[in-house]
């Protein structure tokens, strides 16, 4: 009888629990967003993607003026990114040239958590980890796992007296890690804005303005006859480089991952088309010709998803 009476009061006790422990999760999740948005620091992070390895030194200014970033890449081909609210700069050295185009996404690195997170509690059950130790800050971690098998899971560890993201790895339906990033060194706190300003002058470099604009697909023949579920397109736009041929790019998020599609002429590609699935780390891209196009899908979620996605791309040429 006290066993049966146990066992009624833990079934009884167990709702608000698991209640409790959602709702502190999610506030460390408010916590991390927060701090990204807010806080300024200098740091260098290192980002493994399979077996690539990379590491980048990072500088944040948030203050009067808006937030401005400064990544600098230290392994491999040198490249430099500086970002506003509303632009992107990339500083390539070696071609001498400097990439320009509009901010689509403004949120703060590491761009990972929405402004809302309704979306986010339909597509994933969110829970508290493991404490850690990084970079020589005690931090306590959240797991975002996934309810169905259209999306990785995550887990996201931060600073407990800031909230600073300090390592976040995205895994996969079996446990596996296939993408993590982590600071291995950071410091938080006021950065002058000098420090903002690139590495390099770029005087007489080649500026490529990349300009991006609205658009409707379905004018020009495009659809999609399905949308994976969970996703909601955030972006249709049209992006030209120079006097390139436009592409066109359709963005969808779940409020933790991306994707996009993009439909280009076939005819100017310079490299030979490879049709199927390609996999660097936790993105998957997915390729296709149709109807004298090539129509891409790259996002950070698993190779079915994006193959899903990128066969219901349909063309139906538009009444004129």
């Amino acid at each position: 009888m006290k066993l049966a009476l146990g066992l009624c009061l833990a079934a009884v006790l167990a709702g608000p629990v698991r209640a409790q422990a959602a709702d502190d999760a999610l506030a460390l999740l408010r916590r991390i967003y927060r701090a990204t948005e807010k806080l300024s620091y200098t740091g260098t992070f290192v980002t493994q993607q399979g077996d690539r390895v990379e590491s980048s030194r990072i500088t944040r200014y948030a203050g009067p003026g808006g937030e401005i970033e400064r990544i600098e890449v230290l392994d491999g081909t040198p490249r430099e990114i500086v970002r506003t609210r509303d632009t992107i700069r990339c500083y390539l050295p070696e071609r001498r040239t400097v990439k320009v185009e509009r901010r689509l996404d403004p949120r703060a690195f590491p761009a990972l958590l929405p402004e809302t997170f309704a979306d986010l509690l339909r597509n994933y059950a969110v829970s508290r980890g493991e404490s850690a130790r990084i970079a020589g800050y005690d931090c306590e971690s959240v797991v975002l796992t996934p309810r169905d098998d259209l999306r990785y899971g995550y887990q996201l560890w931060a600073d407990t007296a800031s909230g600073m993201l300090l390592r976040a790895r995205t895994f996969n339906a079996r446990g596996e890690t296939v993408e993590q990033f982590t600071f291995t060194q950071l410091a938080i706190g006021p950065v002058p804005r000098e420090r903002l300003k690139p590495r390099h002058a770029a005087r007489d470099w080649r500026i490529e303005y990349a300009t991006v604009a609205p658009t409707r697909l379905e004018e020009q023949g495009w659809r999609l006859a399905e949308e994976l579920p969970g996703f909601r397109k955030i972006a249709e736009v049209t992006r030209r480089i120079g006097e390139a041929d436009a592409v066109n790019q359709v963005v969808y998020s779940d409020g933790m991952a991306a994707l996009s599609v993009f439909i280009e002429p076939a005819s100017r590609r310079a490299e030979r088309i490879q049709p199927g699935l390609a996999t660097l780390g936790a993105v998957n891209i997915y390729t296709r010709q149709l109807a004298d196009h090539v129509v891409t899908v790259v996002g950070e979620v698993p190779a079915a998803s994006v193959r899903r996605l990128g066969n219901t791309v349909e063309y139906r040429r538009p009444d004129r």
